[in-house]
């Protein structure tokens, strides 16, 4: 099997190196991170089940909220500067150049780790203390199905109606207008905010 030539950014070895991620490593990093949450806000808290299945419910909802937004405002935010447009570029532009490289699909650890790191700041003023942990330990498992189910809509037949809907839906967000459809784990939040559709495209 011929092996998939990437684009290359860097001309650095390390740092080209650095934005190629095998798809296991998410799960690799985040698992752990989400069941030692999920545990240990149970046994800290001694929160009942449905406690617990509430504040699981939230943090995936809360998710699919900010998978949305940062897709929608950070990662088509159409920067002027040479800068912004960088940053832009290496952190979506270069999926929609090259959409189907399967070591660039998943988000790179350092990143991940430092974006994952800030919204526990955020969301910490806003969710009660005593549920930070299982909430968080949701989010993240928000988190790998979005990494997980965008590689799948790459990489993967998708033959279930639920796959295929949203392998679809992705796809026309790459190859028919990318000013609409920016969820990817679920459509909700375009349907909310009327981004089903993108201008002067109302053909989806």
């Amino acid at each position: 099997m011929k092996k998939y030539e990437s684009l290359r950014i860097f001309k650095n070895p390390i740092l080209e190196a650095c934005t190629h991620v095998h798809p296991i490593i998410p799960l690799v990093l985040w698992a752990p991170v989400s069941i030692y949450l999920g545990f240990a806000g149970q046994a800290t808290h001694g929160l009942s089940l449905v406690q617990m299945i509430t504040w699981y419910a939230i943090g995936l909802l809360v998710w699919t909220f900010t998978e949305y937004i940062l897709h929608r405002v950070v990662f088509h935010f159409p920067g002027k500067s040479y800068l912004a447009k960088k940053f832009v570029f290496l952190f979506h532009g270069l999926h929609h150049d090259d959409p189907d490289d399967p070591t660039r699909l998943v988000m790179p650890p350092v990143p991940a780790i430092l974006i994952m790191l800030l919204l526990y700041k955020m969301f910490a003023l806003m969710v009660p203390a005593q549920f930070i942990e299982v909430f968080m330990s949701s989010f993240i498992i928000g988190y790998l199905l979005y990494d997980y189910i965008h590689y799948a809509t790459h990489h993967f037949k998708m033959t279930n109606r639920v796959g295929k809907y949203l392998k679809k839906f992705h796809l026309q967000h790459h190859y028919r207008h990318e000013k609409a459809k920016y969820g990817v784990s679920s459509p909700l939040w375009d349907i909310i905010l009327g981004t089903m559709t993108g201008p002067k495209d109302e053909g989806y």
